[in-house]
């Protein structure tokens, strides 16, 4: 099944030895081109304080630029020469990752994979910026080889929640858009009194804010965007643990 695609990862959620810092490459991702296992719908695992953490990322490298990395079109096409992942942003204290080849450097269309792991004491939302170095091979002038561009990018999206054992799971639900894609008429699934939600904002690719709720803590939240242009949206969510943002299809 074919998955909505953020950006040049795509995450397989796998629990491996605790205190390991190395990783096989899934085989179970054969069935597309690249993107996000679990894109941000779906997010990372919750973590629970004091308790070793683990997970695996699993990804793909494109072989070439797609329009999700460059919306001008200007290098779409050209081939990408090496990918290399330089940091994951605002892991919790006391988490690290570890590539399954040394440098974490891959060629354009190779799989790899990273693992996440750590023991944190603090509890919070963390949101996780997965920071890249992507060398392409641009044509600049037509006849002459292609030159290596490298351009750095930042994914952002991601998150880690850490909660207490026992107490994470009644206080803190997975928020998804209900249906996604949709066609218009959609709600803001698992939202808590806990929470205390206070704003739920629904904004373009742009960045521009096309709608918008006040909450006051109140659970039921749905919106329709029937008027709205098909795209890609973001649903902005506002609460006690912080700010929540789901990617959505408006068809």
């Amino acid at each position: 099944m074919k998955k909505i695609l953020l950006s040049v990862f795509l995450f397989g959620l796998s629990y491996v030895n605790i205190n390991a810092q190395s990783c096989t490459p899934g085989a179970n991702f054969v069935d597309s081109t690249y993107g996000v296992w679990p894109d941000t719908t779906q997010n990372l695992p919750w973590a629970t304080v004091n308790v070793p953490y683990s997970t695996d990322i699993n990804f793909k490298v494109p072989a070439t630029v797609t329009i999700d990395l460059d919306p001008s079109g200007q290098f779409v096409g050209s081939p990408i020469q090496s990918f290399t992942v330089t940091g994951l942003s605002g892991l919790p204290v006391g988490y690290n990752y570890g590539c399954n080849i040394s440098g974490c450097t891959y060629s354009g269309g190779a799989n790899g994979c990273a693992n996440v792991y750590g023991t944190t004491a603090t509890t919070g939302t963390y949101p996780v910026t997965i920071d890249v170095d992507a060398t392409v091979l641009v044509t600049l002038i037509p006849g002459l080889p292609p030159t290596p561009v490298t351009q750095s990018v930042s994914f952002g999206g991601y998150k880690i929640i850490v909660g207490n054992a026992g107490l994470i799971e009644q206080v803190i639900a997975p928020l998804t858009v209900v249906p996604n894609p949709t066609s218009g008429k959609m709600n803001i699934a698992g939202l808590s009194e806990a929470m205390s939600s206070a704003l739920v904002s629904i904004t373009n690719i742009e960045g521009k804010v096309v709608s918008s709720q006040q909450m006051n803590g109140t659970t039921n939240c749905a919106f329709d965007l029937t008027n709205m242009d098909s795209g890609i949206y973001f649903a902005s969510i506002q609460y006690a643990g912080g700010v929540e943002n789901i990617k959505f299809i408006l068809d």
